[in-house]
């Protein structure tokens, strides 16, 4: 059912637990309290029949209805319309779940409509309802308390998000191939957690700047500035894992080039070496082809051919053999062949 926890409070005690809607309209008359509605995935008819009754704006209604909205406040005359961001961190994924929640905050009635598994409202609620002198304040102490609850569940995605990028840096330097991709996918999850944590801040101070106009009791000034200090804090963790992120992108990029260097240097190496081998064979091919070349001109079988009936023609060719191939020698070692 949509309608997950549904009470009138008088005093910042609870004074009944209507079953419905139309109920709780009668009740919180009667008791002269104020509504705390808490609803999750409601139909557009229920969503309509509270917007009815608490005469909640209709731009701020089709936000609540149509959902996916950034985290933001805006008020309407006497009524607060705050969408906040949950977040939770899944360990075995090793990414960070958003949710949304839409509160609206009115003289005598708080409205949430919950889009997703967090936060845990009835923590809230518990929590509220063990401190009435809390509670008596008001609407607005449920508020600042669902706040609270918000920021407090930010703490485990900064501690799974820390341990993350602490294992980047091992991979860094491990040589791990897979670690750049890691590395954009946890930036992603990073800048998400910037978008629902950052408007957080405007919109404490926001309602800090209100205190005085809308008298604000001093017990929830110091409530809302604890918030905003560890709003603060988490804010500042989210912009440090974005620095520490890009730092690592920027280091992964200089180490896959220092290897890439290496890897030319090195096939240059060889490349060099082998050309230095190549320069040895071709020499020692070249010495060995002059008496070759020589043997096979006098190998020839022609009847009329000079030189053949010289005396002193067979010293001649192995002498001009051993000059030919001493000569090519000394000419490659001269130009650092062999």
């Amino acid at each position: 059912m949509a309608l997950i926890d549904n009470a009138i409070y008088v005093n910042g005690r609870r004074a009944a637990t209507p079953k419905t809607l139309d109920e709780t309209y009668e009740v919180m008359k009667a008791n002269n309290g104020f509504a705390w509605i808490g609803m999750y995935r409601p139909s557009e008819r229920e969503v309509r029949s509270v917007a009815a009754e608490f005469s909640l704006h209709h731009l701020a209604v089709e936000d609540a209805l149509k959902g996916h909205q950034r985290a933001k406040l805006e008020r309407f005359d006497d009524i607060l319309f705050v969408v906040l961001r949950p977040a939770r961190y899944i360990d075995d994924e090793e990414r960070v779940e958003f949710g949304e929640l839409h509160v609206f905050v009115g003289p005598d009635f708080v409205v949430t409509i919950r889009h997703a598994e967090s936060p845990n409202l009835a923590r809230v609620r518990e929590r509220m309802e063990s401190t009435p002198e809390l509670l008596a304040f008001g609407p607005e102490a449920v508020l600042y308390a669902i706040l609270d609850q918000i920021v407090d569940e930010y703490g485990p995605v900064v501690a799974g998000l820390e341990n993350d990028i602490d294992e980047i840096e091992d991979q860094l330097f491990d040589g791990d191939q897979e670690v750049s991709r890691r590395i954009y996918a946890l930036s992603r999850e990073v800048i998400e957690f910037q978008r629902a944590t950052q408007p957080l801040v405007g919109m404490l101070e926001a309602l800090q700047r209100g205190f005085d106009k809308y008298s604000v009791d001093v017990e929830l000034h110091h409530h809302l500035r604890d918030v905003l200090d560890h709003t603060l804090r988490v804010a500042e963790r989210g912009d440090a894992f974005r620095q520490l992120l890009d730092n690592a992108l920027i280091v992964h990029s200089t180490l896959v080039t220092q290897r890439q260097n290496d890897e030319t240097r090195r096939l240059s190496e060889t490349s060099l070496a082998q050309s230095e081998e190549v320069k040895k064979i071709s020499s020692w091919a070249a010495i060995l082809f002059a008496p070759t070349l020589v043997g096979t001109i006098y190998g020839m079988n022609f009847t009329h051919m000079p030189e053949l009936k010289w005396v002193f023609g067979y010293p001649f060719a192995l002498g001009l053999m051993v000059a030919m191939g001493f000569g090519l020698y000394g000419v490659f070692k001269k130009n650092g062949w062999l």
